[in-house]
């Protein structure tokens, strides 16, 4: 991307039952949204002015059917339908479900192909979304199949990240699925998103126990002993600072999370509800670990006041905000790391050479 350009930021829109296109809309009534990106909306223009009406809302949209026809200073909807859908707020419906699909997979394609740069996922009913054509559990499965790399669910502030060893997993499997060679995946993964996305050179890892106590060594459960102690010690001897298993119930509330710059938890609900309780409406769920950068407000589709106007926007312009950023840092990264390797490859070059003189 030439510095000039803006970045294109693709926005899938979600459950439009929820209140993903009310969260969308009221953070660009900000007009200054537009100095720092190109807004690409993968929905259908005449369902966004339906919709703009209903909230009252100022914003001006601009109608396109391919990206060629995207412009910078607007606010651009890429028409992925055209026929009228009807939007019953706070409804769960598997015909609007499809439609976020339609949107999810728009603008998927979109960003493969780099006629995007970075996409932000508005949110989307895990139920309703389930067809013969799509079976993934959410986006992050979903994207996982579709981009390059192993994707993980970071949750993240700017004081507090926490990523997951298992996500989409239930209870009673996650012991099976947590493997030493997993483990090594998820935290290879942190820590290069903390170096390249981040800008930390040396990231402190905290790992929190499987289970409670971390096992008390050995006495509530093996596996903290036999797999996480054991693996954490192999990390360590690469040379990244890892630290755990702690004890997931006093770790938050100590303030311990403080000193590291990412927290690993073995399960989903043992790192989101004390990230979400120390964070909800700030944080920002982001995809580590792929060639492309996704990123989604912490909250849901809230059908509880969907359509009635109440929805806060600020998880959604933060998760914005932290995609703009994290492609700025990742272009800086690449640059600043690709200069040191030609530079290294030259001096091999050059000693190969004085040698064989």
């Amino acid at each position: 991307m030439k510095k000039e350009e803006k970045i294109r930021l693709g926005i899938s829109i979600g459950d439009l039952n929820g209140i993903g296109s009310e969260v969308v809309l009221k953070t660009f009534e900000d007009s200054r949204m537009l100095d720092f990106c190109t807004p690409v909306i993968f929905a259908s223009v005449k369902n966004l002015s339906f919709l703009k009406k209903h909230y009252k809302s100022q914003v001006n949209l601009h109608g396109v059917d391919k990206t060629s026809q995207i412009l910078d200073g607007k606010i651009n909807v890429l028409n992925v339908w055209k026929e009228g859908v009807n939007i019953n707020f706070g409804k769960e419906d598997q015909k609007i479900g499809e439609y976020a699909i339609k949107s999810l997979v728009a603008a998927t394609k979109a960003l493969k192909e780099n006629e995007i740069d970075i996409l932000v996922t508005a949110p989307i009913n895990k139920r309703s979304i389930q067809s013969d054509e799509f079976k993934f559990p959410g986006h992050t499965d979903y994207l996982d199949q579709e981009l390059e790399g192993n994707s993980l669910m970071f949750m993240i502030t700017d004081e507090l990240k926490v990523g997951l060893l298992t996500d989409h997993v239930a209870i009673k499997d996650i012991t099976t699925t947590i493997t030493p060679e997993l483990i090594h995946q998820k935290i290879n993964t942190i820590h290069q998103a903390l170096k390249q996305d981040f800008g930390i050179s040396k990231p402190k890892i905290a790992v929190l126990g499987i289970n409670p106590h971390s096992g008390d060594n050995g006495v509530i459960g093996k596996e903290d002993e036999e797999i996480l102690k054991p693996t954490i010690q192999e990390i360590n001897e690469s040379g990244k600072l890892v630290y755990g298993p702690y004890a997931a119930d006093s770790f938050f509330g100590s303030d311990n999370y403080k000193v590291f710059d990412a927290i690993v938890a073995s399960y989903h609900d043992q790192g989101l509800i004390p990230f979400k309780t120390l964070s909800f409406g700030k944080g920002v769920n982001y995809t580590a670990g792929l060639d492309k950068i996704r990123t989604s407000p912490d909250h849901g589709t809230a059908f509880e006041i969907a359509g009635k106007n109440k929805a806060d926007n600020s998880s959604f312009k933060e998760a914005v905000f932290t995609a703009l950023k994290i492609f700025k840092r990742r272009e800086e990264y690449h640059e600043l790391t690709k200069n040191p390797l030609k530079k290294q490859a030259r001096k091999l070059q050059k000693k190969s050479f004085e040698e064989k003189k």
